[in-house]
């Protein structure tokens, strides 16, 4: 069994392990080296980005990975995943720390009432306070889920620091 072979994109004689395991080939692995697989998977995405966001927001989506990304979250490891991602938010993002626990702490201590209503479509439910500019942490826009998502789709939020 030879220890190398030619990677029929790049041409160059390389170890088997820089290439990707197959069963089905006669070898074992692939006839295309991982560099050049990895270019080719990247280009592709690239070309069909829409096709492929489409399709990982569907996968996403599908019961069992939402089931399972649940169940994920209630095991120790996954709550000390989502512990060490917040405090790393927190520290990279100071400024909305700030500005996010100014408004909970207005909203707690009744210096500051949450709307039922969206102010972009009047619609009900839960209200987001949303900043425009961190550096004003008491004046937000309070807007429901989708008109937040779709304002952050759509703008950038001033970052005074």
């Amino acid at each position: 069994m030879t220890s190398s072979k030619e990677c029929f994109k790049c041409k160059l004689i390389k170890p088997l392990n820089e290439f990707y395991a197959h069963k089905a080939m006669l070898d074992g692995h692939v006839n295309k080296c991982k560099e050049c697989n990895k270019k080719d998977v990247t280009n592709n995405r690239n070309k069909k980005i829409d096709y492929y966001r489409d399709y990982d927001k569907l996968r996403a989506n599908n019961p069992e990975r939402v089931a399972a990304r649940i169940c994920y979250a209630k095991t120790e490891i996954g709550k000390e995943v989502a512990r060490k991602a917040r405090r790393n938010y927190d520290l990279n993002y100071p400024y909305k720390k700030m500005a996010n626990t100014a408004i909970g702490n207005a909203i707690r201590d009744k210096k500051l009432i949450r709307p039922t209503n969206c102010q972009v479509c009047n619609k009900q439910g839960k209200i987001h306070a949303h900043h425009d500019d961190y550096s004003k942490p008491y004046d937000v826009r309070w807007l429901c889920i989708k008109c937040h998502t779709s304002w952050h789709k759509n703008n950038k939020p001033f970052y005074p620091f």
